[in-house]
């Protein structure tokens, strides 16, 4: 362990982020020269709060069973390589989670049942952040060929896991992403100041260097490449298309032109930061911007909508506000919905609770211009006499997903969807169909990149399993296990 009397010596610190007013005006990551430089000075400190707690509960908080405590002490002790090893045991990708994980393992760090815990992410960031800087993240080609071919269509967290570790057992892997580069959201869903995309892409060089195959710009189900042509092909097939069926508004008024889903708008704004063309880009200059909305989707639209250059920005929320300490009814170690604050919403636009849109309000040219709504009740009945109307040119519906699309790869292949619509599997991650697997949120539903990691890892064991008759692969939680968190 660290220090054991870290945890009484010390507070909890974490980084600090950049001024607001420096921020917004560009698209880089909100803390400066990166989150992974900015903890140095004080994660030696962090670490040493891990405690001797006997049974680490952050382990069962966490998706991927990161061995938590023991990496905190390698970095107490400045063994920075052994830290890397550690973490990598079963984190194929630390610098995304690091950056994006709302981190359950924090909310079950034992520390926390009466203190601040302990800075369980931070510490991760910084060992990757630092591994990268010293060279000690290297491609790990295999030794040897099984002869065996998989197929990873999609590109995000889950299929690039079950890609990675494929690779790394020996089978060759082709992972097939319909965008223009891998990455799926990671790259034009996740704006580039929560997660500069040059994170993934030197992770993808890794990969390519390790003999995994990228084939970009290619939709499967479209074209000559259907569902039965990849089964032929393949050995095996992992899907990991994700959760891209995006829930609906369907209220009056629902056809004016300015209403858009969320991610129609943040893989464009997405491509702007990187220097792309964007024809017919959606943007929120000058306007009355309205998100419908109050999750991590919805915190993006709105610090991309205040980088834009928005008028006002309001950001609605059927669900009551929050409160700021955890609920008696999510006791520890679960994962409690409480009033967080992201970076984007440090910097601008109004938050409204309990609140249910009945209308919206269109212009003589078919151009939205207002919303109608009213507050709601515990049971989101409207309250009488709380009507209102507010002001909108732009609304962005980010209000989750509903499951995976079924035109095209998933009708082809004639797997069973469940009574959720996503992709039904066994506790191997199997479908309906022999030799094909399903990863992240296509069969586990809209869920955290955690969890989208930790199932293509299990279904990477799986997958080999299916090819090779044993697996020396890891596998995280299988999908029937219901911890204690999100």
């Amino acid at each position: 362990m660290a220090d054991p009397k870290g945890f009484l010596k010390h507070d909890r610190q974490v980084a600090g982020r950049r001024a607001v007013e420096e921020r917004v005006k560009d698209w880089n990551e909100v803390y400066p020269d990166g989150i992974g430089r900015a903890l140095l000075p004080i994660i030696n400190t962090q670490a040493s709060r891990c405690m001797d707690c006997g049974i680490p509960f952050c382990h069962q908080g966490c998706p991927l069973g990161n061995i938590i405590p023991e990496w905190n002490d390698l970095v107490f002790r400045n063994d920075w390589e052994g830290a890397i090893d550690r973490l990598h045991k079963t984190n194929n990708f630390p610098e995304f989670t690091g950056r994006l994980c709302p981190a359950p393992c924090e909310t079950a760090c034992v520390l926390g049942i009466n203190q601040n815990p302990v800075t369980i992410k931070n510490v991760e960031v910084s060992i990757i952040d630092r591994a990268w800087e010293s060279g000690y993240v290297r491609p790990e080609a295999p030794e040897w060929l099984s002869g065996k071919t998989v197929a990873v269509v999609g590109s995000g967290p889950a299929g690039l896991a079950a890609a990675q570790q494929l690779t790394r057992a020996g089978h060759t892997v082709a992972v097939y992403e319909r965008a223009d580069k891998p990455g799926g959201l990671l790259r034009y869903g996740i704006p580039e100041f929560k997660m500069e995309k040059k994170h993934l892409d030197k992770r993808l060089d890794q990969m390519r260097r390790e003999g995994t195959i990228f084939r970009s710009g290619v939709e499967v189900g479209q074209g000559t490449l259907t569902g039965e042509r990849l089964q032929q092909r393949y050995d095996a097939i992992v899907l990991a298309v994700g959760s891209t069926v995006a829930r609906d508004l369907p209220v009056p008024g629902r056809e004016l032109n300015g209403i858009h889903q969320a991610m129609e708008f943040l893989p464009q704004a997405n491509r702007e930061a990187l220097g792309q063309p964007v024809e017919g880009q959606i943007r929120a200059d000058g306007k009355h911007v309205v998100i419908i909305g109050g999750g991590d989707t919805g915190a993006d639209c709105l610090g991309t909508s205040i980088r834009h250059g928005a008028a006002s920005i309001t950001q609605l929320e059927i669900m009551p506000q929050p409160t700021p300490e955890r609920p008696t009814g999510q006791p520890w170690p679960t994962y409690p919905m409480i009033f967080r604050v992201s970076s984007a919403h440090e910097e601008g636009g109004e938050r409204v609770y309990s609140i249910s849109t009945t209308e919206f309000v269109g212009d003589d040219e078919g151009n939205v211009k207002a919303l109608r709504l009213v507050e709601v009740d515990a049971k989101f009945q409207p309250v009488p006499g709380t009507e209102k109307e507010i002001p909108a040119d732009l609304v962005l519906l980010a209000m989750g997903f509903v499951g995976p699309e079924q035109p095209g790869l998933v009708e082809q292949l004639g797997v069973e969807l469940d009574e959720r619509g996503n992709v039904a599997r066994s506790k191997n991650y199997e479908s309906s169909v022999p030799g094909v697997f399903v990863a992240g949120d296509a069969g586990r539903g809209q869920s955290l990149i955690v969890w989208a990691i930790a199932e293509g890892r299990a279904a990477a064991a799986a997958v080999d399993e299916y090819l090779t008759g044993s697996t020396e692969l890891p596998s995280p939680i299988p999908p029937t296990a219901r911890p204690l968190v999100v």
